[in-house]
């Protein structure tokens, strides 16, 4: 992303450059998966779970009741605002998100960004595109970024470079400012037909950390400026060790075999 785009104020640019860093890419650290799960396994106390990890992510992914119990205002990282929801795990349909966060909360908060779901294909997609759409506009106003996040709920079959090249262009057209979509292969057609910068999402945990190093590499290789990625990070028996590795593909340009170097090096470490 280039940051000295004359079509963004000096607000825009502010928040943006805290997130993105200087060679352009960025580690993200979702914790916000409480809003539709609960209590989700070693996120039961959000604030302990990113405490060794903090240091090593350029921004932090979290709802508005997490930041204010968990996060310390003196030693946070830049946040994005979690600011859709309104379902659960135990709901009808995970689609069916509204926005949950006023513009004068998010201002209040003194955030870097905000995210927000959206479900294409859905039979909640218009309500959902209109929640993106109504958000860019209230925070355009602001200067403060808006995410966008292309969800599948449990669909996972959807997870396809045409499926998701749809999904990330829909978003970019209707004003996101980044958009966290899947890695899929043919990666490069997503990353090709959207006009803005894309972050990768981790998805359900993987069986080892080397499929994780594979497709954060293919990806980063192919277009995108870095990760939104959780539980493969603090649901990892390794939290640091994890972080540090995927650090190293993002703003080292290590392979996965390096990763894996660096994973090794730093397991045990906290």
């Amino acid at each position: 992303m280039k940051l000295d785009d004359m079509s963004m104020d000096w607000g825009m640019k502010n928040r943006l450059s805290q997130l993105i860093q200087k060679d352009g890419r960025c580690l993200f650290l979702p914790i916000d998966h409480g809003y539709f799960q609960g209590p989700t396994s070693k996120l039961e106390r959000p604030g302990e779970t990113i405490k060794p990890l903090i240091a090593y992510c350029d921004g932090v992914f979290v709802t508005r009741g997490v930041l204010r119990s968990a996060i310390d205002p003196a030693h946070s990282k830049p946040i994005i605002l979690r600011v859709s929801g309104g379902t659960s795990m135990v709901g009808e349909d995970l689609a069916n998100e509204e926005l949950t966060t006023s513009i004068e909360e998010i201002v209040r908060l003194n955030v870097a960004a905000v995210g927000i779901s959206i479900f294409v294909g859905s039979k909640y997609e218009k309500q959902t595109l209109a929640n993106l759409s109504e958000l860019v506009n209230e925070c355009e106003e602001y200067g403060i970024p808006v995410m966008a996040v292309t969800a599948v709920g449990k669909e996972l079959e959807k997870r396809d470079a045409r499926y998701l090249g749809l999904a990330s262009r829909i978003a970019a057209e209707l004003g996101a400012r980044i958009v966290k979509t899947y890695w899929c292969e043919n990666f490069e057609k997503v990353v090709n037909g959207c006009p803005v910068p894309i972050v990768i999402a981790g998805g359900p945990k993987t069986d080892d950390e080397k499929q994780v190093f594979d497709f954060v590499y293919d990806g980063i290789s192919k277009g995108a400026i870095g990760v939104n990625l959780g539980r493969n990070i603090w649901q990892h028996e390794h939290p640091v060790a994890m972080i540090k590795a995927l650090r190293a593909i993002i703003h080292a340009n290590a392979t996965p075999k390096e990763a894996q170097k660096v994973f090794n090096d730093n397991v045990g470490k906290k």
